[in-house]
Protein backbone atom coordinates (compact mmCIF):
# COMPACT_ATOMS: atom_id res chain seq x y z
CA UNK A 1 0.00 0.00 0.00
CA UNK A 2 1.24 3.49 -0.81
CA UNK A 3 2.25 5.83 2.00
CA UNK A 4 -0.66 7.85 3.38
CA UNK A 5 -1.04 10.91 5.54
CA UNK A 6 -2.29 9.89 8.95
CA UNK A 7 -5.09 11.91 10.56
CA UNK A 8 -4.83 12.42 14.29
CA UNK A 9 -7.35 10.27 16.17
CA UNK A 10 -8.08 11.43 19.72
CA UNK A 11 -10.25 8.34 20.25
CA UNK A 12 -7.23 6.07 19.95
CA UNK A 13 -4.49 7.05 22.35
CA UNK A 14 -1.05 5.60 22.98
CA UNK A 15 -0.61 7.80 26.04
CA UNK A 16 -3.63 8.95 28.07
CA UNK A 17 -1.51 11.73 29.63
CA UNK A 18 -1.51 13.52 26.26
CA UNK A 19 -5.29 13.84 26.33
CA UNK A 20 -5.42 14.71 30.04
CA UNK A 21 -2.86 17.46 29.54
CA UNK A 22 -4.61 18.81 26.44
CA UNK A 23 -7.87 19.05 28.38
CA UNK A 24 -6.19 20.75 31.33
CA UNK A 25 -4.48 23.31 29.10
CA UNK A 26 -7.56 24.13 27.03
CA UNK A 27 -9.66 24.53 30.19
CA UNK A 28 -7.07 27.00 31.45
CA UNK A 29 -7.02 29.13 28.29
CA UNK A 30 -6.77 32.86 28.91
CA UNK A 31 -5.65 36.10 27.27
CA UNK A 32 -4.02 39.14 28.83
CA UNK A 33 -6.55 41.46 27.17
CA UNK A 34 -9.16 40.34 29.70
CA UNK A 35 -7.20 41.62 32.71
CA UNK A 36 -7.74 45.35 33.51
CA UNK A 37 -4.11 46.28 34.11
CA UNK A 38 -4.86 50.00 34.18
CA UNK A 39 -6.44 49.49 37.61
CA UNK A 40 -2.90 49.01 38.95
CA UNK A 41 -1.72 52.47 37.95
CA UNK A 42 -2.57 54.01 41.31
CA UNK A 43 -0.29 51.49 43.05
CA UNK A 44 2.45 51.95 40.46
CA UNK A 45 2.58 55.73 40.89
CA UNK A 46 3.37 55.24 44.59
CA UNK A 47 6.32 52.88 43.99
CA UNK A 48 9.85 54.10 44.66
CA UNK A 49 12.25 54.35 41.74
CA UNK A 50 14.15 51.27 42.96
CA UNK A 51 11.00 49.16 43.26
CA UNK A 52 9.89 50.25 39.80
CA UNK A 53 13.27 49.27 38.38
CA UNK A 54 13.03 45.78 39.87
CA UNK A 55 9.57 45.23 38.37
CA UNK A 56 10.68 46.50 34.96
CA UNK A 57 13.82 44.40 34.84
CA UNK A 58 12.27 41.15 36.03
CA UNK A 59 9.52 41.45 33.42
CA UNK A 60 12.12 42.22 30.77
CA UNK A 61 13.92 39.03 31.75
CA UNK A 62 10.73 36.99 31.74
CA UNK A 63 9.87 38.30 28.29
CA UNK A 64 13.22 37.08 26.99
CA UNK A 65 12.90 33.62 28.51
CA UNK A 66 9.33 33.16 27.26
CA UNK A 67 10.54 34.20 23.82
CA UNK A 68 13.22 31.49 23.93
CA UNK A 69 10.60 28.93 24.95
CA UNK A 70 8.04 29.89 22.31
CA UNK A 71 10.42 30.44 19.40
CA UNK A 72 13.03 27.72 19.97
CA UNK A 73 12.06 25.47 22.86
CA UNK A 74 8.86 23.91 21.60
CA UNK A 75 10.19 23.62 18.04
CA UNK A 76 13.14 21.66 19.44
CA UNK A 77 10.91 19.33 21.46
CA UNK A 78 8.57 18.71 18.52
CA UNK A 79 11.41 17.05 16.61
CA UNK A 80 11.38 14.17 19.11
CA UNK A 81 7.66 13.51 19.64
CA UNK A 82 6.38 9.99 20.31
CA UNK A 83 2.75 10.58 19.30
CA UNK A 84 0.68 12.94 17.17
CA UNK A 85 -1.17 13.91 20.32
CA UNK A 86 2.08 14.97 21.93
CA UNK A 87 2.65 17.38 19.05
CA UNK A 88 -0.81 18.84 19.60
CA UNK A 89 -0.03 19.43 23.27
CA UNK A 90 3.30 21.06 22.43
CA UNK A 91 1.53 23.27 19.87
CA UNK A 92 -0.74 24.44 22.67
CA UNK A 93 2.22 25.05 24.98
CA UNK A 94 4.05 26.98 22.27
CA UNK A 95 1.07 29.28 21.72
CA UNK A 96 0.62 29.93 25.43
CA UNK A 97 4.31 30.77 25.83
CA UNK A 98 3.74 33.43 23.16
CA UNK A 99 0.72 34.67 25.14
CA UNK A 100 2.94 34.88 28.23
CA UNK A 101 5.60 36.91 26.40
CA UNK A 102 2.96 39.22 24.97
CA UNK A 103 1.41 39.71 28.42
CA UNK A 104 4.58 41.37 29.71
CA UNK A 105 4.38 43.88 26.88
CA UNK A 106 0.80 44.62 27.93
CA UNK A 107 2.10 45.32 31.44
CA UNK A 108 4.82 47.60 30.06
CA UNK A 109 2.40 49.52 27.81
CA UNK A 110 0.17 50.14 30.84
CA UNK A 111 2.79 51.12 33.40
CA UNK A 112 5.60 52.62 31.31
CA UNK A 113 6.27 55.31 28.72
CA UNK A 114 7.67 54.46 25.29
CA UNK A 115 11.08 55.73 26.32
CA UNK A 116 11.02 53.59 29.46
CA UNK A 117 10.02 50.51 27.48
CA UNK A 118 12.92 51.04 25.09
CA UNK A 119 15.28 51.24 28.06
CA UNK A 120 13.87 48.01 29.54
CA UNK A 121 14.45 46.06 26.35
CA UNK A 122 17.92 47.58 25.93
CA UNK A 123 18.77 46.34 29.44
CA UNK A 124 17.28 42.92 28.64
CA UNK A 125 19.34 42.52 25.48
CA UNK A 126 22.59 43.60 27.14
CA UNK A 127 22.38 41.99 30.59
CA UNK A 128 25.23 39.48 30.91
CA UNK A 129 23.56 37.05 33.32
CA UNK A 130 20.20 37.08 31.57
CA UNK A 131 21.80 36.50 28.18
CA UNK A 132 23.97 33.73 29.63
CA UNK A 133 21.02 31.61 30.75
CA UNK A 134 19.05 32.30 27.57
CA UNK A 135 21.99 31.28 25.40
CA UNK A 136 22.77 28.26 27.58
CA UNK A 137 19.23 26.89 27.26
CA UNK A 138 18.94 27.78 23.59
CA UNK A 139 22.23 26.03 22.80
CA UNK A 140 20.85 22.81 24.32
CA UNK A 141 17.68 23.19 22.28
CA UNK A 142 19.72 23.33 19.09
CA UNK A 143 22.52 20.87 19.88
CA UNK A 144 21.33 18.62 22.71
CA UNK A 145 19.93 15.11 22.67
CA UNK A 146 16.14 14.64 22.93
CA UNK A 147 16.39 14.03 26.67
CA UNK A 148 18.77 16.94 27.25
CA UNK A 149 16.32 19.26 25.48
CA UNK A 150 13.53 18.14 27.81
CA UNK A 151 15.76 18.83 30.82
CA UNK A 152 16.50 22.34 29.51
CA UNK A 153 12.79 22.97 29.05
CA UNK A 154 11.90 21.83 32.57
CA UNK A 155 14.72 23.88 34.10
CA UNK A 156 13.51 26.95 32.23
CA UNK A 157 9.83 26.49 33.12
CA UNK A 158 10.18 25.34 36.72
CA UNK A 159 13.37 27.08 37.88
CA UNK A 160 14.74 29.97 35.81
CA UNK A 161 11.47 31.89 35.55
CA UNK A 162 11.14 32.14 39.30
CA UNK A 163 13.73 34.84 39.98
CA UNK A 164 11.29 37.03 38.03
CA UNK A 165 8.07 35.61 39.46
CA UNK A 166 9.12 36.48 43.02
CA UNK A 167 8.53 40.20 42.52
CA UNK A 168 4.88 40.22 41.37
CA UNK A 169 4.01 37.50 43.89
CA UNK A 170 5.55 39.60 46.66
CA UNK A 171 3.55 42.67 45.67
CA UNK A 172 0.38 40.66 45.20
CA UNK A 173 0.81 39.36 48.74
CA UNK A 174 0.95 42.95 49.93
CA UNK A 175 -2.18 43.94 47.96
CA UNK A 176 -0.22 45.85 45.33
CA UNK A 177 -0.39 45.45 41.53
CA UNK A 178 -3.26 42.99 41.93
CA UNK A 179 -4.04 42.67 38.23
CA UNK A 180 -0.40 42.25 37.28
CA UNK A 181 -0.37 39.54 39.93
CA UNK A 182 -3.41 37.89 38.35
CA UNK A 183 -1.52 37.55 35.06
CA UNK A 184 1.44 36.00 36.86
CA UNK A 185 -0.84 33.51 38.62
CA UNK A 186 -2.32 32.52 35.26
CA UNK A 187 1.19 32.08 33.84
CA UNK A 188 2.23 30.06 36.88
CA UNK A 189 -0.71 27.74 36.42
CA UNK A 190 0.31 27.14 32.80
CA UNK A 191 3.96 26.59 33.71
CA UNK A 192 2.97 24.05 36.35
CA UNK A 193 1.38 21.90 33.65
CA UNK A 194 4.14 22.51 31.11
CA UNK A 195 6.93 21.53 33.49
CA UNK A 196 5.24 18.39 34.79
CA UNK A 197 4.17 17.21 31.32
CA UNK A 198 7.58 17.62 29.73
CA UNK A 199 9.20 16.13 32.84
CA UNK A 200 6.93 13.11 32.46
CA UNK A 201 7.99 12.71 28.83
CA UNK A 202 11.61 12.88 29.99
CA UNK A 203 11.01 10.11 32.50
CA UNK A 204 9.65 7.81 29.79
CA UNK A 205 12.86 8.16 27.79
CA UNK A 206 15.13 8.07 30.83
CA UNK A 207 13.79 4.68 31.92
CA UNK A 208 14.82 3.20 28.58
CA UNK A 209 18.50 4.04 29.15
CA UNK A 210 21.02 1.59 30.55
CA UNK A 211 22.23 2.09 34.12
CA UNK A 212 25.48 3.63 32.92
CA UNK A 213 23.65 5.95 30.51
CA UNK A 214 21.34 7.06 33.30
CA UNK A 215 24.24 7.84 35.60
CA UNK A 216 26.02 9.80 32.88
CA UNK A 217 22.90 11.82 32.10
CA UNK A 218 22.20 12.51 35.77
CA UNK A 219 25.74 13.84 36.17
CA UNK A 220 25.14 16.15 33.18
CA UNK A 221 21.81 17.30 34.65
CA UNK A 222 23.22 18.20 38.06
CA UNK A 223 26.24 19.91 36.49
CA UNK A 224 23.86 21.97 34.37
CA UNK A 225 21.81 22.91 37.40
CA UNK A 226 24.89 23.96 39.37
CA UNK A 227 26.01 26.12 36.45
CA UNK A 228 22.59 27.73 36.01
CA UNK A 229 22.22 28.32 39.74
CA UNK A 230 25.64 29.98 39.99
CA UNK A 231 24.61 32.38 37.25
CA UNK A 232 21.19 32.87 38.83
CA UNK A 233 22.81 33.88 42.12
CA UNK A 234 24.65 36.70 40.36
CA UNK A 235 21.51 37.73 38.46
CA UNK A 236 19.49 37.76 41.67
CA UNK A 237 21.98 39.92 43.54
CA UNK A 238 22.07 42.35 40.63
CA UNK A 239 18.27 42.59 40.59
CA UNK A 240 17.45 42.57 44.28
CA UNK A 241 20.36 43.84 46.39
CA UNK A 242 19.12 47.41 46.12
CA UNK A 243 15.78 46.48 47.73
CA UNK A 244 17.21 43.93 50.17
CA UNK A 245 15.37 40.86 48.85
CA UNK A 246 18.24 38.75 47.47
CA UNK A 247 18.49 36.17 50.24
CA UNK A 248 14.76 35.47 50.21
CA UNK A 249 14.69 35.22 46.41
CA UNK A 250 17.55 32.70 46.47
CA UNK A 251 15.62 30.50 48.89
CA UNK A 252 12.67 30.64 46.49
CA UNK A 253 14.96 29.72 43.60
CA UNK A 254 16.46 26.73 45.38
CA UNK A 255 12.99 25.48 46.30
CA UNK A 256 11.92 25.67 42.65
CA UNK A 257 15.16 24.07 41.45
CA UNK A 258 14.19 21.08 43.60
CA UNK A 259 10.71 21.11 42.04
CA UNK A 260 12.31 20.98 38.59
CA UNK A 261 14.39 17.96 39.58
CA UNK A 262 11.30 16.27 40.97
CA UNK A 263 9.49 16.87 37.66
CA UNK A 264 12.33 14.90 36.06
CA UNK A 265 11.93 12.11 38.60
CA UNK A 266 15.25 12.97 40.29
CA UNK A 267 16.24 13.67 43.88
CA UNK A 268 16.18 17.28 45.17
CA UNK A 269 19.55 18.98 45.45
CA UNK A 270 18.98 21.78 47.96
CA UNK A 271 17.78 21.59 51.59
CA UNK A 272 15.21 24.37 51.07
CA UNK A 273 11.53 23.44 51.35
CA UNK A 274 8.24 25.31 51.04
CA UNK A 275 8.45 26.11 54.76
CA UNK A 276 11.63 28.13 54.13
CA UNK A 277 10.08 30.33 51.44
CA UNK A 278 8.54 33.69 52.33
CA UNK A 279 4.92 32.69 53.19
CA UNK A 280 3.56 35.77 51.42
CA UNK A 281 5.16 34.62 48.18
CA UNK A 282 4.18 30.98 48.67
CA UNK A 283 0.59 32.06 49.15
CA UNK A 284 0.79 33.84 45.83
CA UNK A 285 1.68 30.60 44.06
CA UNK A 286 -1.81 29.35 44.86
CA UNK A 287 -3.73 29.71 41.60
CA UNK A 288 -7.26 29.75 42.97
CA UNK A 289 -9.74 32.15 41.44
CA UNK A 290 -9.79 35.72 42.70
CA UNK A 291 -13.15 37.17 43.65
CA UNK A 292 -13.25 39.87 41.00
CA UNK A 293 -16.42 41.44 39.73
CA UNK A 294 -16.80 40.42 36.07
CA UNK A 295 -17.69 43.91 34.91
CA UNK A 296 -14.92 45.78 36.71
CA UNK A 297 -11.94 43.54 37.31
CA UNK A 298 -11.59 40.16 35.68
CA UNK A 299 -9.62 37.62 37.64
CA UNK A 300 -8.91 34.11 36.47
CA UNK A 301 -12.52 33.23 37.29
CA UNK A 302 -13.56 34.18 33.76
CA UNK A 303 -11.69 31.20 32.31
CA UNK A 304 -13.50 28.59 30.30
CA UNK A 305 -14.77 25.60 32.21
CA UNK A 306 -14.49 24.81 35.89
CA UNK A 307 -10.76 24.84 36.34
CA UNK A 308 -9.29 23.70 39.63
CA UNK A 309 -5.93 25.02 40.85
CA UNK A 310 -2.91 22.81 40.27
CA UNK A 311 -1.56 20.83 43.20
CA UNK A 312 1.61 18.81 43.67
CA UNK A 313 -0.32 15.57 43.15
CA UNK A 314 -2.05 16.56 39.91
CA UNK A 315 0.71 15.13 37.76
CA UNK A 316 2.03 12.25 39.81
CA UNK A 317 3.27 10.15 36.92
CA UNK A 318 5.32 7.66 38.87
Amino acid sequence: MEDYYQAINWNELEDQIDKATWEKLTEQFWLDTRIPLSNDLSDWRKFTAENKKVVEHVFGGLTLLDTVQSQDGMDALMKDIRTQHERAVLNNIQFMESVHAKSYSSIFSTLNTTKEIEAIFKWTHSNTYLQYKAQKINNIYHKGTPLEKKVASVFLETFLFYSGFYTPLYWLGHNKLANVGEIIKLILRDESVHGTYIGYKFQIGFKKLTDSEQESLKEWIYDLLYDLYANEEKYTHQLYDAVGWSDKVLVFLRYNANKALMNLGLEPLFPDTADDVDPVVMNGISTSTSNHDFFSQVGNGYLLGNVEPMTDSDYDFK
